[in-house]
């Protein structure tokens, strides 16, 4: 067989681009264990073939592979979110399990990809949403104007939970930037909401996400309404924190709010929820947001991440330059929340600069101890060494005395030398 040159092709490279170029990679599977094209790309993380096979028509829920598994659940294991969402918007189904009966959210989980996991449980397809923009039955309009489905999408698709993340992404769209804009996709969310608690397969994670999204877009309007700063004051409302250590307390008490009021009692997420929130005092730990973001998203609680204190936002490496303690995502965020930092700013550094003290204190006593230990250590180790070194020459002392002779012994032992003498 001759060497391929760079660049050439195998002959099972060839064929697959083949099949690929006849437009029929659905069913192709040159790879063993049953693995198709798209699986093996999804669990490389090789994005542009996972679009080019998508392209030209592979199957995305096959689970023809000898253990059940989905192209999902590749991209998933990857933990490549790009590629775990391409599969998504192909129509990848979430709810398949494999021979272990484990889904793709689950598989994802199970290997720590915890951001393929937020992925996938905060997916809801854009077809979904465009049922809406449709009159249906007798309607002479649509629910949802079609130009508010792209906006109204994209708040959807968030997986930052942060209130003041949701008010952010209302603001910048100016078509969501209207009362009756926000009525209408209050409106859609709400039915969306009923359709996941009512159908066969019900869905609680969506239903709860969908009526959070609905009640901050119901809070955005009145604040519309009967504001005048509008939303610039639902965002300092919702960041202000008490004078105390800077907690915010509106914000705390307003998702909790939205949590109660969840219109289907009898929800198991919600008795959940519920149980994890109201024995905590407002101000101590777990806050709402993050026991919210947790079942929604199925982030975990241990994740190695900063996260903004102003809008949430996953990744935050700046720290306020005098206390260090609070950190965000970008200067503006910085300047967005200074307005209440400012008052507890001194008191942290103070509190930081105590803590650091404290553990140089606890640090310089440990160092004493360690200090004294190995001190204690080696004078142990030389008296013992001193002992031992005694009782070798106390056992040399009596070995030379009990079994070498005298010489007058020697002398009169010796008949040889004393006929010698004689003579």
């Amino acid at each position: 067989m001759s060497t391929l040159k760079k660049g050439d092709l195998s002959s099972s490279e060839k064929e697959l681009f083949e099949v690929i170029t006849a437009g029929k990679p659905s069913r192709l599977t040159l790879i063993p264990y049953g693995m198709t094209p798209l699986m093996h790309a999804a669990y490389k993380g090789k994005a542009d073939m996972c679009k080019l096979l998508l392209q030209h028509g592979a199957d995305v829920n096959c689970n023809e592979h000898e253990h059940g598994y989905t192209a999902l659940m590749f991209a998933g294991l990857s933990g490549k979110t790009d590629i775990t969402w391409m599969m998504l918007d192909a129509g990848a189904e979430t709810d398949v399990v494999n021979s272990v009966g484990r889904t793709a959210a689950q598989m994802a989980a199970f290997v720590g990809q915890h951001d393929c996991v937020t992925v996938i449980n905060n997916f809801f397809s854009r077809a979904r949403l465009d049922y809406y923009t449709k009159p249906q039955g007798l309607e002479k309009e649509p629910k949802l104007p079609p130009k508010l489905a792209g906006p109204l999408h994209k708040v959807i698709m968030s997986t930052n939970l942060n209130p003041v993340k949701m008010v952010m992404l209302v603001k910048e769209n100016p078509l969501l930037v209207e009362v009756e804009a926000l009525e209408k996709c209050r409106r859609v969310m709400e039915l969306i909401c009923e359709m996941c608690i009512k159908q066969q397969d019900m869905n609680e994670v969506l239903a709860m996400k969908m009526h959070y999204i609905s009640c901050m877009l119901g809070k955005c309007a009145s604040f519309l309404k009967d504001r005048e700063d509008k939303l610039d004051g639902l965002i300092k409302s919702l960041l202000k924190g008490r004078d105390s250590d800077g907690f915010p307390v509106y914000q705390e008490k307003f998702i909790r709010e939205c949590i109660r009021k969840f219109p289907y009692c009898d929800v198991t997420l919600l008795q959940q929820l519920v149980r994890s929130i109201a024995p905590v005092d407002i101000g101590n730990d777990p806050t709402a947001l993050s026991v919210l973001t947790q079942a929604i998203t199925g982030q975990v609680g241990f994740m190695d991440a900063e996260f903004c204190t102003s809008c949430g936002e996953k990744g935050a490496e700046k720290r306020c330059s005098v206390c260090k303690m609070v950190i965000y995502c970008e200067k503006s965020c910085q300047k967005m929340h200074w307005f209440t930092h400012k008052k507890v700013c001194k008191k942290l550094q103070e509190q930081r600069e105590k803590q650091e003290a404290e553990s140089a204190k606890l640090r310089m006593q440990q160092s004493k101890v360690r200090c004294v230990c190995v001190c204690v250590c080696v004078s142990e180790e030389s008296k013992a060494v001193q002992e031992a070194a005694d009782s070798l020459q106390e056992l040399s002392v009596e070995s030379s005395s009990d079994g070498a002779p005298s010489d007058s012994a020697a002398v009169n032992s010796d008949p040889t030398s004393i006929a010698a003498a004689d003579n």
